[in-house]
């Protein structure tokens, strides 16, 4: 694991409630050494207590990109997104819309509340991963992101 005092390793959260997809995420950060940290909530409500540093999460970081899934259980990820980019501390955060929704409706709304990316999880492992390492090449290599 990289030094927590590493600038160039930046905190990711996933919010996602699939257990499996939180499974090859993790793995294709292994696969692709990727020495970026990566924290997982599964509700959209445990994802803005997170990224507030609330409650449990009074000593989390802030992450430097969220991936974010649409269909979430207690609060959806469009909902999630249309919060966090209302607010001046957390709407400069990269959001990536990495769902299973394909739905046109899906993505309009994304990309109307501000979303970076809305990306379709490609459903065999192989693929999943590629695209994960792809985000983690364009978002947290090639892209200049805030501090």
């Amino acid at each position: 694991m990289s030094d927590c005092t590493d600038p160039d390793v930046i905190d990711v959260l996933m919010v996602e409630d699939d257990e499996g997809d939180v499974l090859m995420t993790r793995e294709a950060f292994e696969y692709y050494k990727i020495h970026n940290r990566l924290h997982v909530v599964s509700d959209g409500e445990q994802a803005l207590q997170f990224l507030r540093q609330d409650g449990p999460y009074a000593d989390a970081p802030r992450p430097g990109l969220i991936l974010l899934d649409v269909n979430l259980p207690r609060r959806s990820g469009l909902e999630v997104l249309a919060e966090l980019k209302q607010d001046d501390e957390l709407l400069m955060i990269p959001v990536i819309m990495l769902t299973t929704s394909q739905a046109e409706e899906d993505i309009v709304r994304s990309y109307s509340l501000h979303a970076n990316a809305f990306i379709s999880k490609p459903v065999d492992f192989e693929h999943f991963i590629e695209a994960i390492r792809q985000i983690d090449n364009f978002f947290l290599t090639l892209v200049k992101l805030p501090v």
